[in-house]
């Protein structure tokens, strides 16, 4: 793979450069790959999806553990060297795209199944696909992830903890979260200003997370969720009327509260998932009665 030195000559030949916009931080210890795909033990007769080939430090070693490899990568400086070069093996596909315009949907049907996703994580993207695999959830499988630890810490965070948030919330509605390696700013190039860690997410199937029951609105329970943490503070019963979602009424709200299981007073950053799920299911229960 390449190292430090080689990615800068290819750079330099190639009048590229990390782009800021892109959050391109290049892997440059070929250990530090190994290490991470033994964590993220793909099966040979698999096909992974990429997100962000860059110029495949990770590309290259994961084509040699598996069956076939679909990179999505949006520099079109970076595809175009690879293909003038055809530095990737025969069995990766790369497709020009911004990655939060494709439709993961049709790519889960061309592949035959719900994908399985390998990627290092462009910090400056981070959230808005994170967003966009939630929302994805039914056509995804696993997504071995590194991103910025900070990020990692608040998807694996927990209720009481400065950390916990909307996307501690969402993702916890519908998969598991694996932390598998922590790695230093100094295997990547440019080096960052953070650590990063090495994630495994597993989309499971409903009814989750355990303890729930029934069904709920996704569209609903982000509403409710992204503005309860826009008030973090104040009581659950405030930070929904500040928002109104639906309504602002608070006795409404309180009775919804109230069906939920749920003390008016408490903050949001004390509610669990399964107690934001029982939430938006008052909600829906609150209209359904009207």
């Amino acid at each position: 793979m390449p190292t430090r030195s080689t990615i800068k000559n290819i750079l330099k030949d190639q009048h590229l450069a990390p782009k800021k916009r892109f959050g391109q931080n290049f892997l440059v210890n070929e250990q530090i790959v190994e290490t991470i795909l033994d964590r993220a033990a793909p099966d040979k007769e698999d096909t992974i999806i990429e997100f962000g080939v860059g110029l495949g430090s990770l590309t290259i070693p994961l084509a040699k553990r598996v069956k076939q490899v679909i990179g999505i990568e949006i520099d079109s400086g970076i595809v175009q060297w690879h293909t003038e070069q055809a530095t990737l093996p025969d069995n990766v596909s790369l497709i020009h795209e911004d990655l939060l315009k494709t439709d993961l949907a049709r790519l889960a049907a061309d592949c035959g199944g719900r994908l399985k996703i390998i990627a290092n994580l462009p910090y400056s993207i981070s959230n808005p696909v994170l967003f966009k695999m939630i929302e994805n959830k039914d056509h995804i499988a696993s997504a071995v992830i590194m991103l910025q630890k900070e990020v990692a810490d608040r998807l694996c965070a927990q209720p009481r903890t400065k950390a916990y948030g909307v996307l501690s919330v969402l993702l916890g509605t519908c998969a598991t979260i694996e932390p598998l390696l922590k790695i230093g700013p100094d295997h990547f190039h440019p080096r960052p200003k953070v650590d990063s860690m090495v994630i495994r997410i597993t989309f499971q199937a409903q009814p989750f997370p355990p303890g729930t029951e029934g069904t709920w609105s996704p569209t609903l329970l982000k509403a409710l969720v992204k503005v309860a943490f826009q008030q973090r503070r104040k009581t659950i019963v405030n930070a929904l009327s500040s928002g109104a979602v639906r309504t602002n009424d608070k006795k409404i709200i309180s009775q919804y509260l109230n069906r939920a299981g749920i003390a008016p007073t408490r903050r949001p950053d004390q509610l669990s998932v399964q107690e934001y799920i029982a939430l938006s299911q008052a909600y829906d229960k609150g209209e359904a009665d009207a």
